[in-house]
């Protein structure tokens, strides 16, 4: 299974994710990819040994991925103030992949329904639904 984290501004979602799925899914194909250098390098100290920068390296690893995890703003054009172009959005969007987003509250995006909880918290949830979805995908 292949796992895309993809993150950006300080990359510290997508570090705290690359951490976590090295941790609990050591079989599976993690690939970083960062709207910036910084994001990019986070990931990479985080222990991810696959990574990109940029929205090319996004377009490509989005047709290559089964599950896409990352801030909420990887589907929004603009987001994370601007580090997300439109095409980036769409690939994410379009891909076959599963998404499994955090719902963070910023950057002119508010989630209806989700209250102010703390990242660790929002990442927790996300691990549990990406280990669900390995789980799911390798026990048909």
């Amino acid at each position: 299974m292949t796992i895309l984290v993809i993150d950006g501004q300080g990359g510290n979602i997508g570090r705290a994710l690359v951490r976590e799925i090295i941790e609990k899914l050591p079989d599976a194909e993690l690939i970083a990819i960062g709207t910036n250098s910084i994001a990019t390098s986070n990931m990479l100290k985080a222990g991810a040994r696959s990574a990109a920068t940029g929205e090319n390296a996004v377009l490509v690893a989005c047709r290559r991925a089964d599950v896409i995890a990352g801030p909420i703003g990887i589907v929004i054009a603009d987001a994370l103030l601007g580090e997300v172009t439109p095409a980036m959005a769409l690939a994410v969007g379009q891909s076959r992949a599963a998404r499994v987003l955090i719902p963070v509250n910023r950057c002119e995006t508010l989630v209806a329904g989700i209250t102010d909880e703390p990242t660790a918290s929002l990442l927790q949830d996300a691990m549990a639904k990406i280990i669900a979805l390995a789980a799911s995908r390798t026990n048909p």
